[in-house]
């Protein structure tokens, strides 16, 4: 008896989704997809609190010393994180992918010479990384 009943509701979907296609009205085929008993609520994510906050400029001249061109990308996070880790002494660092974006953007052999970032500190001693805008 269930099995019938879930028959009769998957082809009265699909005949719903064809007729729908069929106009080509996306967003009632989402919303007939998705009814809102069981859309998920968005989570929310607690702000930390920001205890510091300060822009840099790092130079990454260093990273173009290595022996091979073939590591100077990777060598540049690296001086990034000991960058960080040296002004503002934190327990973790979180770099965030723009910065690694930024850094990779001409590929492995040519990162940047230099790069503003903007770091954050929170109440757990945990510094996150960004671009610095401008």
């Amino acid at each position: 008896m269930k099995e019938e009943n879930e028959l009769e509701e998957i082809q009265e979907t699909e005949e719903v989704e064809e007729e729908l296609v069929e106009m080509e009205d996306i967003e009632a085929l989402d919303e007939k997809r998705l009814p809102a008993e069981e859309v998920a609520p968005a989570e929310v994510i607690p702000e930390e609190e920001i205890v510091d906050e300060r822009i840099y400029t790092v130079p990454l001249r260093k990273a173009y010393w290595t022996g091979s061109r073939l590591r100077r990308a990777n060598r540049s996070v690296r001086i990034v994180r000991q960058f960080v880790e040296r002004h503002m002494k934190p327990e973790e660092i979180v770099l965030q992918s723009e910065v690694n974006e930024r850094i990779w953007s001409r590929g492995i052999q040519k990162p940047p010479r230099r790069i503003r970032i903007r770091a954050t500190k929170n109440s757990d001693n945990l510094v996150r990384v960004y671009l610095a805008e401008g």
